[in-house]
């Protein structure tokens, strides 16, 4: 039961959530809860409304916008201030087309209904706090920000977690044989071949790390100044991603982007449920090893995984990447796309 002071700090809680939040290049942003108490295992709503508030109309990449469906965590979900676990896709973007762009005219406000409950952690029961932050701009767009929109969610549910880390299938002794679903021979024969360059790739980077400083030009290039902490953190994290390459059974997806949304993305994970990749077209048009190769793509569609590396999609593309590790180097050591550079290394730097 809900105290006299709970219920007064959540109406308090309310009234701040709606505030609008104005983006610099003109749009403003605005999260609102469908019902803003619910009790028991329901949907939960929000409403993202997106206002062109110049005179002029705005070229937003799509995936800079909000959508009922979920491509990347473009939410911070909070508990009582600690963050949820997202579990919807993770899609690694390649360079946007035209028709990867929105117009929103001048005036003109795009509402957008999503159900966060099917792509972030929102089993418990707890105050929460819901802001929009777009993310993943290849183009320097601005990013799009609101203020917090808050909930109060009371006789949840809680999910258990049962899936094996990678060091606990190593310590059983598994070893990894590919799963293929609707993949032809020839593409089972590229994965085959971009599963065996990614393991190298991964353990080339930790050989690297081995026998290097931490403060070196490919270490800060993709992950800003090399410090103790973050040089351990990128070790640990490839140490998990070449343990899965090595020892778990990854299922490859062939058959879901051909039609759809993401037909024109490289591929995408949904990072709660390992080790399943979703191959689209970009991947099957990259080269094998280098910039955006296919091997590289599985590192860092690897790196996503909850069990693994747990990487987000602050940046796609190597300048975006490179502004990242110079702005925002906390965020760059969490940035799936910052993993793949460094691991293919191209141009190749000390």
């Amino acid at each position: 039961m809900k105290t006299i002071h709970q219920l007064a700090t959540l109406a308090a809680l309310l009234a701040a959530s709606a505030a609008t939040w104005a983006a610099p290049a003109g749009l403003a942003v605005r999260v609102a809860p469908a019902t803003p108490v619910l009790k028991g295992d329901v949907d939960v709503d929000v409403t993202v409304s997106v206002t062109n508030t110049t005179r002029e109309a705005l070229r937003v990449l799509r995936w800079e916008l909000p959508s009922a469906s979920h491509d990347n965590a473009v939410f911070s979900v909070k508990r009582d201030g600690v963050p949820v676990a997202y579990t919807g896709k993770m899609v690694k973007r390649g360079t946007p087309s035209t028709d990867d762009y929105v117009l929103i005219q001048a005036g003109e406000t795009l509402d957008v209904r999503v159900e966060l409950s099917s792509a972030y952690d929102l089993s418990r029961s707890g105050t929460y706090t819901v802001e929009f932050i777009s993310a993943g701009a290849r183009d320097g767009a601005a990013t799009l920000q609101s203020e917090p929109a808050y909930l109060w969610l009371d006789s949840r549910t809680a999910l258990a977690t049962l899936t094996r880390s990678p060091a606990q299938a190593a310590a059983a002794g598994q070893r990894a044989t590919p799963i293929f679903t609707g993949c032809t021979a020839s593409r089972v024969n590229d994965l085959n071949t971009a599963t065996a360059n990614a393991l190298a790739y991964s353990n080339a980077a930790l050989a690297y790390q081995a026998g290097a400083r931490s403060a070196t030009q490919r270490f800060t290039r993709w992950f800003g100044p090399g410090t103790r902490a973050s040089w351990g953190t990128i070790r640990s994290n490839f140490t998990k991603i070449a343990a899965a390459f090595d020892t778990q059974t990854i299922e490859y997806d062939c058959s879901t982007c051909p039609a759809g949304p993401n037909a024109s993305a490289y591929a995408y994970v949904f990072p709660s449920q390992p080790y399943k990749i979703y191959l689209c077209n970009a991947f099957w048009a990259a080269p094998a090893l280098g910039t955006d190769s296919k091997a590289g793509t599985l590192v860092h569609e690897m790196s996503h995984f909850t069990v693994v590396a747990g990487t987000n999609d602050f940046a796609y593309g190597q300048s975006a990447c490179t502004n990242l590790a110079i702005n925002n180097p906390a965020n760059a050591i969490r940035n799936a796309d910052s993993h793949e550079y460094f691991a293919e290394n191209t141009p190749a730097l000390p």
